[in-house]
């Protein structure tokens, strides 16, 4: 479907930043509106980031008509606030393709445009490139602009504070434009929100000191209201013609426009006709591990649960209700979630950081320097391990286990349904010898009952099917798919639930057994679990052949879990096909 923007006057016209410049600026609050209504009417059948895009209107058509873009630099942080920018940047026709296989990315990406001048799909990063390609153009001396769009919370990571420190010790001619909505997904915490708060009662001017931002050096202007299209436009022309390092803080709501949004910027920050409706009452592994975490909290006052700024997506709102002073949202700040978190173990507490996948990537050193190394206690819970589908690769938690494997003292579960989940999420909260890991995928479960809490053994692997020839060892919640795989080839299939400590009597008892070996694991194959079942076999010297079914060293693209499962032969068609061509080939 193409949706016809012949319906949205202004807009058509301005079907490039070239038009975009041409109009009449009192026009502008009409294409505003029109923008608005357009981005709504993509939002509604594709899906998809909402309530951010809205609140960025005004500021995106006053950016485009300002400055000189492609030529001149523009960031967007966090990159779901960039739909708007699409459109108005030659991609208005194709939005309906947004997010969908082989459609366009969902969030800035450079070989989508050249009016994308840097990828973004986590937080917190545009001031660091931004410097980065203002240095660059101080160097080559055209006088390109560079301006970095930070918000929804991104602010508040600690490498937004790590580039401010240095750009206001170089002072290149940078501008950041702080969209303060007072949101991140959830409300925005911290003590930088706090001062935010006090700066949005300053009267707008050029020149307010003992700002934060005056202190590191960048000249403040602001607070502005965002949605004034004409004084946004004032105060740019006003700044394009300086040199330095700005901080312009613009006041928006996230949502503007559509009332639903603005009321429930929380709920309207992604759009999705599927949580609309509840077609069952299976929950979500999200969910499964919120009502975990509420009943651990009624028996254990030690507990603390943890999250970097995704309290509704990890499943945590009722336990930071029940719970509050055994809650912790540390805004948009992994590295310091992870730290904080070894800080209370170290302590004699039992944290819980809850944190998806692709996110944790952002703590790597401190998983291994401030946790590992020292033993301490810490359960990652880790949200959206696997396929995370339309958010494309900068959302597909496929490395996680690759990445966690080879830290030492590490133990790693992996749940094939969402009561499994529950058991080993309560096995690594009793386990007190070290960290833990529990990965488990976006989405519902399969509607396994959930039973009460009982200790799994740990590294103990479980047979599911006893077959002849082929043994399937599989990890995690691909299991549905391997079960049908092995009862057409006659296969034993076991599901093996720990990648770290392996169950290596298993794995010996099934190779003096079996011709072959397959394991199956919905990650990146290169070092992930089925590496580790390699490993142990080269070590002990066991002649069988080994198949690893998984992710291949690629970045995972968009599209619906289904499609991006069938193009990777992760499906039961896919992965039986996958078994039957490699043994036939013996």
């Amino acid at each position: 479907m193409n949706f016809d923007i012949k319906k949205y006057p202004i807009l058509s016209l301005a079907n490039s930043v070239k038009n975009l410049r041409c109009l009449s600026i009192k026009k502008l609050p009409q294409l505003c509106f029109e923008l608005r209504k357009y981005l709504l009417d993509v939002i509604f059948f594709t899906e998809g980031h909402c309530a951010s895009g809205l609140g960025v209107v005004e500021i995106t058509v006053a950016l485009h008509y300002v400055y000189n873009t492609p030529f001149d630099n523009l960031l967007w942080d966090i990159g779901h606030q960039s739909y708007p920018h699409k459109i108005l940047t030659g991609r208005a026709k194709n939005m309906d393709s947004i997010r969908k296989k082989n459609g366009l990315h969902p969030f800035p990406f450079r070989r989508e445009s050249q009016y994308d001048p840097f990828g973004m799909g986590h937080s917190s990063t545009s001031i660091s490139a931004g410097l980065g390609l203002s240095i660059a153009a101080q160097k080559e001396g055209k006088n390109r602009k560079t301006i970095c769009v930070i918000g929804d919370g991104a602010i508040t990571a600690g490498m937004s504070f790590e580039a401010m420190n240095h750009a206001g010790e170089i002072k290149s001619d940078l501008l950041v434009i702080l969209n303060d909505n007072n949101m991140s997904i959830s409300k925005n915490v911290g003590a930088l929100n706090k001062h935010l708060k006090v700066l949005k009662n300053v009267k707008c001017n050029d020149t307010l000191k003992n700002s934060f931002f005056e202190n590191l050096s960048f000249q403040y202007l602001g607070p502005c209201d965002g949605h004034d299209i004409f004084n946004l436009i004032h105060f740019l022309k006003d700044i394009k013609n300086k040199k330095g390092t700005y901080l312009f803080h613009i006041i928006t709501k996230k949502g503007k426009g559509y009332l639903p949004a603005e009321l429930n910027p929380i709920k309207w920050h992604t759009f999705s006709k599927k949580t609309s409706s509840s077609a069952n009452n299976i929950p979500t592994y999200s969910e499964v591990f919120g009502s975990w975490l509420c009943e651990i909290a009624h028996i254990d006052k030690k507990l603390i649960g943890i999250t970097p700024a995704m309290c509704e997506g990890s499943g945590m709102s009722n336990f930071s209700r029940l719970f509050p002073n055994q809650y912790f949202d540390v805004a948009i700040a992994e590295q310091h979630a992870v730290t904080f978190a070894a800080g209370l173990a170290a302590a004699g507490y039992h944290p819980v950081v809850s944190i998806y996948s692709t996110f944790l990537q952002r703590s790597y050193d401190q998983i291994i320097h401030d946790v590992a190394l020292q033993k301490l206690s810490v359960l990652f819970a880790i949200d959206r391990g696997g396929i995370v589908a339309n958010d494309g690769p900068t959302h597909q938690g496929v490395f996680d286990l690759a990445y966690l494997r080879c830290i030492p003292n590490l133990v790693i579960m992996t749940p094939s349904n969402e009561n499994e989940c529950k058991q080993m999420l309560y096995t690594a909260y009793m386990y007190k010898k070290g960290p833990t890991v529990v990965r488990y995928p976006k989405g519902k479960g399969i509607g396994e009952p959930l039973m009460p809490m009982h200790m799994i053994p740990l590294g103990k692997s479980v047979l599911k099917r006893l077959g002849n020839k082929i043994a399937i060892l599989n990890f995690g919640t691909l299991l549905k798919y391997a079960m049908s795989v092995a009862n057409n080839l006659n296969a034993t299939l076991v599901d093996m639930r720990f990648v770290k400590p392996l169950d290596k009597k298993m794995i010996i008892k099934l190779s003096s057994q079996c011709q072959f070996l397959v394991t199956i694991e919905e990650g990146i194959v290169s070092g992930g679990a089925g590496s580790s079942v390699n490993e142990f076999i080269m070590l002990k010297k066991i002649l069988v052949p080994v198949l690893n079914i998984g992710l291949p060293d690629a970045f995972i693209s968009q599209g619906s879990l289904k499609e991006i499962r069938h193009s990777y032969e992760l499906d039961a068609e896919g992965i039986e096909k996958k078994i039957f061509s490699w043994v036939s080939s013996y």
